[in-house]
């Protein structure tokens, strides 16, 4: 803090104050506020240094009336809220992606869709220039969101690719459907030849993919599809639960599940105990994600990592990237075969 000349009460350094701390022109130190272009190393690093000693603050109203940003991001999940309290994969998530922006100084604000009012009351924010960009989780077909974010020309990125967008919108994902390949192939590695499975939403990117991933394998190693043997869930631990005791019913020969999230493979660990279904002995179950749910089920899940902190932060620089004027961007990341009691 710098001390004003009345009645020695401290006021907020300036940008004067770091421009001469710094030795450098008020100009300078405005240009590496915005962004660094056209500054030396040496003067950039200089204006850090004295951004840190004077303890300077960006005003950032007054910034972005002369720049037209809103210095800040949005991270929209289009599901009802309950599910971004339970299911971990979320909470894991926005804390990457916050951990990110923050090396940037950028703040992320938290915006939740579940219904048709929401995703149009928030459409309708984000359109009117409120925040920069948009990182979009749990995307569905038909849902409208990313297509009127990309028409109104709003930075987006989403997690996991939009169905039915190809190219258009940027995305970060998971090799979801070599994520399922490895699993089903590390059962069948087990003996297990009656493998039956709980998808997630088909409307999804991450259910297509891997149950796309499931029936591969299931073909190469010789083993016919059975429909009996495949239920969807939407990703709840209620689901997974269902799921299982509609795959008992259904093919009750049943010795290996692939859950597609860790989540509902709690709830498909639930029901098999509540039949009387030993696991692994009777029945290998294997999950995805390598969420906190993983480690906190009995017994511990054997499951599939998704990179997720490298998950946030490419999320996070294909952002910036395309808020600085880059074109769209994909990235896919690969998968990890964790081996845990379960399977």
């Amino acid at each position: 803090m710098t001390m004003s000349n009345t009645g020695g009460r401290r006021r907020p350094p300036t940008i004067h104050d770091v421009a001469r701390e710094a030795g450098v022109s008020r100009g300078t130190v405005s240009r590496v506020l915005n962004g660094g272009h056209y500054v030396s190393p040496a003067a950039q690093e200089a204006v850090n240094a004295a951004i840190r000693k004077t303890g300077y603050v960006v005003n950032r109203h007054a910034r972005s009336l002369i720049t037209g940003r809103s210095d800040s991001v949005g991270f929209l999940l289009t599901e009802p809220q309950e599910r971004f309290f339970e299911d971990p994969n979320f909470n894991v998530l926005l804390r990457g992606c916050t951990q990110a922006l923050a090396a940037h100084d950028i703040p992320l604000l938290l915006m939740i869709a579940g219904t048709e009012d929401e995703r149009r009351r928030i459409t309708r924010y984000i359109t009117a220039g409120h925040v920069d960009g948009v990182l979009l989780v749990s995307s569905h077909s038909g849902d409208p969101v990313a297509e009127q974010l990309r028409e109104a020309g709003v930075p987006l990125v989403a997690c996991g690719k939009p169905i039915g967008l190809g190219s258009k919108v940027s995305y970060v994902a998971a090799d979801d459907r070599d994520g399922a390949r490895d699993m089903v192939r590390h059962l069948l590695s087990l003996g297990r030849r009656r493998v039956g499975t709980v998808t997630g939403p088909l409307d999804t990117p991450g259910g297509v993919e891997r149950l796309a991933g499931y029936r591969e394998v299931l073909a190469e190693a010789g083993v016919p599809y059975d429909d009996n043997l495949v239920v969807s869930g939407d990703y709840s631990r209620a689901s997974g639960e269902a799921g299982a005791e509609r795959l008992l019913d259904q093919a009750p020969d049943v010795d290996a599940v692939f859950v597609a999230s860790d989540l509902m493979a709690q709830g498909v660990l639930t029901a098999l105990h509540r039949a009387g279904r030993r696991v692994p002995e009777d029945v290998a179950v294997g999950g995805f994600d390598d969420s906190p749910a993983a480690v906190a089920a009995s017994p511990e899940l054997t499951t599939i990592r998704q990179p997720w902190d490298r998950i946030s932060n490419e999320m996070v620089r294909v952002l910036l990237a395309q808020i600085g004027g880059e074109d769209p961007a994909a990235v896919i990341l690969p998968t990890e075969l964790v081996r845990r009691a379960s399977a």
